[in-house]
């Protein structure tokens, strides 16, 4: 059990000072009532709480190798997705369990310095160097949400059905430790991960499939109709010009326009990058429910292309941000890249400012939100009773937030902060990041430096 007091948070009608939380053994709140300055049990944070942000897309292990990619053969015509894509695939086939849970750990630890509180874990490396089942079907799974734990983080996690090679292709030697065969063994790994994810409390469940290019259409088709309809379902889509192309070839139709036309979609569904569409497909994604995952951070590292944002807000379109390969893990910086990709199509520097005009309320508003759903967190509620005490803790002295009305202030967040105003992080009624690192970040960095000079890839 723990107590706070706060210099301000936001909730949904706006932002309240001097407020004093309460949690109980399993970090939900029991109280919100006005701070008094003669409580000697609360933990006074010189800070304004927002929600905490949700980072609803991520390849933990490719963490390992962020930046390093860099590095451009010239005798080359070009190095785009599908050349990072190769040498993303020579970690996945080297790297062991111990050595992804070290991994993870340091990951998830870095998003909570930046004011994550929840990850999903988009997660497709299950078998073994050999291309071989663990004893334990989700044994990589399994350390996924132990390095969770560790870290602090809410994990939802969600084992990723991974069949061919691409469309009507057999998958390849490089993909050996990815690959479901069947229906019927996706379920049984998806059943063992749900089996793991009770080990901790802070850990649920997703269904995924990798693309339209990764599993046969009619696989998909039954996995949507009789593959459990209560948890989210995430899906790559559309990322790549080459995939659409070659779905056209193989399908007569593009991948999502095929999803439109075959499967019931609505508001469970989480459809990631979707950056190649047309009119009709972005309008058809917003009026069916559909959710879109956007990594403008990852998306803009390997060139993908810009999603039509706009296009998509004004038909209704929900929308929240992952950080995918991780070159970047700052939610401010996804959601300035985010808006200002936009801006610099439009010319316009109204991206997010569609309801109200507050910009950074909005971009919070949507993000969190929307996040939230792809967790299968259903609550919009900001810091309500009974629910977990999910917070990034945002520096009340921080020059331009110190002198920041409350019309200012979320837009002063979100377009002017960096890491050196997140002065903490709350999840689940722990404070676990506060004086600039994490509480376990000594052990966490050994064993992550232990692990990338196991693995001589930097």
């Amino acid at each position: 059990m723990n107590n706070y007091h706060l210099k301000g948070i936001l909730q949904n009608d706006g932002w309240h000072k001097n407020v004093a939380i309460s949690t109980d053994k399993l970090g939900e709140i029991t109280s919100i009532y006005p701070a008094k300055n003669n409580n000697n049990n609360a933990i006074a944070i010189n800070g304004y709480a927002i929600p905490g942000f949700q980072n609803a897309h991520s390849h933990a292990f490719q963490y390992a190798m962020a930046g390093i990619a860099e590095s451009h053969d010239l005798t080359n015509t070009s190095d785009n997705f599908w050349s990072w894509r190769d040498a993303m695939y020579k970690l996945a086939l080297n790297v062991n369990p111990d050595q992804m849970e070290s991994i993870a750990t340091m990951l998830y630890s870095e998003m909570v310095r930046h004011g994550y509180t929840n990850v999903a874990e988009f997660h497709y490396l299950h078998h073994d160097k050999n291309g071989n089942q663990y004893d334990n079907l989700s044994e990589m799974g399994s350390r996924m949400i132990s390095a969770a734990k560790k870290a602090g983080i809410n994990i939802t996690l969600i084992p990723i059905f991974y069949q061919k090679g691409g469309f009507g292709k057999k998958p390849i030697e490089d993909q050996k430790r990815f690959i479901s065969n069947s229906i019927d063994d996706y379920l049984k790994l998806l059943d063992s991960s749900a089996q793991d994810c009770k080990h901790y409390s802070g850990a649920n469940i997703g269904i995924g499939i990798h693309s339209m290019r990764g599993v046969e259409p009619e696989d998909i088709s039954e996995i949507a109709k009789s593959g459990p309809q209560d948890i989210p379902f995430h899906i790559h889509i559309s990322e790549q010009l080459k995939e659409i192309e070659d779905s056209i070839e193989y399908l007569g139709k593009r991948p999502v326009e095929w999803l439109l036309d075959n499967i019931q979609l609505n508001d469970r569904y989480h459809l990631v990058h979707a950056t190649h569409l047309t009119q009709s497909e972005t309008i058809g994604i917003a009026k069916s429910g559909a959710n879109v995952i956007l990594c403008p951070t990852t998306e803009g590292n390997l060139g993908d292309g810009i999603f039509p944002l706009i296009e998509f807000q004004n038909a209704g379109g929900k929308w929240c941000i992952g950080t995918d390969s991780h070159i970047g893990i700052s939610p401010l910086e996804e959601l300035r890249l985010l808006d200002y990709g936009q801006r610099l199509l439009t010319h316009n520097r109204d991206t997010f400012a569609k309801t109200d005009g507050d910009s950074g309320r909005f971009a919070i508003d949507m993000s969190i939100k929307t996040g939230r759903k792809a967790m299968n967190n259903l609550s919009m509620d900001y810091f309500k009773i009974g629910d977990p005490f999910n917070a990034s803790i945002i520096d009340a002295d921080y020059p331009l937030i110190a002198i920041s009305s409350d019309k200012n202030r979320a837009s002063t967040i979100i377009y002017t902060g960096d890491s050196k105003q997140q002065i903490g992080t709350i999840v689940n009624g722990n404070l676990l990041y506060s004086n600039g690192q994490h509480k376990d970040v000594e052990m966490i960095k050994s064993n992550f430096i232990k692990t990338l000079k196991e693995l001589k890839i930097r």
